[in-house]
């Protein structure tokens, strides 16, 4: 188990180094799952250690908010003045989400019928 979690946080590594190395505009950490996510690819399958790990993280899933919650607490004087930005970016980023989701699927659906 301590491998696979050794892993997940190599894969993040590997991210962060990429994207800073790189200068990308994506974080590191999604940078990380993309290359995990090619190695599950090309392994075919995910190993049961791995699976079992995923599931312990998902379970636990609300502690990671804690950092975020965290940060939104000490910058909220900021978040107070730049509020209306803050606002329609996620507005923004939420409906384009919901539209480029609705194509793929789409997109898939006529795909995928004989």
């Amino acid at each position: 188990m301590l491998s696979y979690i050794t892993l997940l946080l190599v894969c993040q590594l590997a991210g962060e180094v990429i994207a800073r190395l790189f200068r990308l505009p994506v974080p590191g950490p999604v940078i990380g799952m993309v290359i995990l996510f090619l190695g599950l690819l090309v392994l075919g399958r995910v190993p049961e250690g791995l699976d079992r790990v995923g599931r312990s993280l998902l379970v636990n899933l609300s502690l990671l908010f804690v950092p975020a919650g965290v940060g939104v607490i000490t910058h909220l004087r900021q978040i107070e003045r730049e509020w209306l930005p803050i606002s329609a970016a996620l507005i923004v980023g939420t409906l384009v989400t919901i539209a480029v989701t609705a194509l793929v699927m789409a997109a898939l659906l006529r795909r995928s019928r004989p």
